[in-house]
């Protein structure tokens, strides 16, 4: 008899790490029920080890409202939505000396930058756009860039940081926030912008902050 995933849920032990997952569980069912912001923090191993029709599910269910990545976020995405696997084997490519150099990776997602910034754009949305373009990919239901272009979640870094520090007042208050696969770069961005504090919520909620993707 094979039972449901609340079965497994219901059958881990209460200590440790499963304490830990039911809580983070916990925390995103109460913020998507009060109607407030699930922000994830991505390193890129998120999309290299296959995890983007998960997180894809979860923008589709209210579970992440909003992504912040690194630049590796951006190159695996990409290229698994253009040619259906990443380039980019960090073990073998450092060793000789091919990592980070695929010429179409970085030639495509340039001038997809560049023209986007030219409308205004962040990094990640003009990459959204520019595979929401695109009509030979070979997987775009697996971009977690395209899906949350499309759903309206997201001209430089700049610009990213400061869409992603002003939708931070929507975790007040009952949000939540997850970091998954970076050990230093995205706390560091996270840390750092503080625009809400020493207003009141009810100010800070006055302000209509649209969607967007980092």
């Amino acid at each position: 008899m094979v039972g449901s995933f609340d079965d497994f849920l219901r059958g881990l032990p209460s200590i440790l790490e499963a304490d830990s997952f039911r809580s983070v569980a916990r925390g995103i069912t109460s913020a998507i029920r009060s109607q407030r912001g699930v922000v994830w923090l991505l390193g890129g191993h998120t999309i290299k080890t296959g995890l983007s029709p998960v997180l894809i599910r979860m923008m589709e269910r209210g579970g992440a409202t909003y992504l912040v990545g690194n630049g590796s976020v951006a190159i695996h995405d990409y290229e698994v939505a253009r040619w259906g696997a990443t380039s980019e084997d960090v073990e073998a490519g450092l060793v000789d000396g091919t990592f980070g150099v695929a010429e179409e990776t970085g030639r495509e997602m340039n001038e997809a930058i560049i023209a986007g910034a030219e409308k205004g754009m962040g990094m990640r949305e003009a990459l959204g756009w520019a595979l929401s373009r695109s009509d030979d990919l070979e997987a775009p239901e697996r971009s977690v860039l395209l899906a949350a272009y499309n759903a309206g979640i997201g001209q430089t870094s700049m610009s990213d940081f400061r869409r992603m520090a002003g939708y931070l007042p929507e975790i007040d208050d009952g949000g939540f926030v997850l970091n998954v696969g970076s050990a230093v770069i995205m706390q560091g961005c996270f840390s750092r912008p503080s625009p809400w504090r020493g207003t009141s919520a009810q100010a800070r909620r006055g302000s209509s902050v649209p969607p967007t993707s980092t």
